[in-house]
């Protein structure tokens, strides 16, 4: 009963330590809010790459019957780090080339990973010939994914490029597939 007496009738220290605890218990709240929340969001892939791979034409080219075409592919990726967009550039590298500069916006899947669409132009150095992507300056779209391997500083792309109006006979749709590995910087 004197202890009940005490703490009733002492009402500066239980209120003080009733502040106390309501405090502490705040402030547990909002760190493990603020924890599970920075944890929950998916970041952005970080980096800037280089890298290099392989090219694959999905389309006939011209209405004359061109055939499909493959070739390497050197890939860049400069990563603004306050925004979701990226400045990419490929060459299509071979008997032909074609490069292919874009502009992506990225979406964060996970922490590891982006998924991308970028705008841009293939632009065949080759006029003459038909490359993986057609044989005239057009736009393209290229909808793509970077995955950047756990514990390294590698990482591997793969996309696609859709370049429309290609061909000088027909104004056909050129596509390729792209794939490689490449070295964040």
């Amino acid at each position: 009963m004197n202890r009940l007496k005490r703490i009733i009738f002492n009402k500066p220290t239980a209120v003080w330590q009733c502040g106390l605890t309501l405090l502490g218990g705040a402030a547990l709240a909002v760190g493990i809010t603020l924890t599970t929340a920075a944890a929950a969001r998916a970041q952005a892939a970080y980096g800037s790459y280089v890298g290099a791979g392989i090219a694959v034409g999905l389309t006939d080219g011209d209405a004359g019957g061109e055939p499909q075409r493959t070739s390497g592919v050197v890939a860049a990726r400069y990563k603004f780090l306050k925004l979701p967009v990226s400045i990419r550039a490929q060459a299509l590298i071979g008997k032909r080339t074609t490069l292919v500069p874009t502009v992506s916006y990225d979406l964060p899947i996970n922490w590891r990973t982006d998924a991308y669409i970028g705008v841009g132009a293939a632009v065949p150095l080759d006029d003459d010939r038909t490359t993986p992507l057609g044989n005239k300056t057009s736009f393209a779209i290229q909808p793509g994914i970077d995955y950047v391997l756990p514990n390294s500083q590698l990482v591997v792309f793969g996309n696609a490029v859709i370049a429309f109006d290609a061909y000088r006979q027909g104004g056909n749709t050129a596509a390729s597939i792209q794939a490689g590995v490449g070295l964040r910087f």
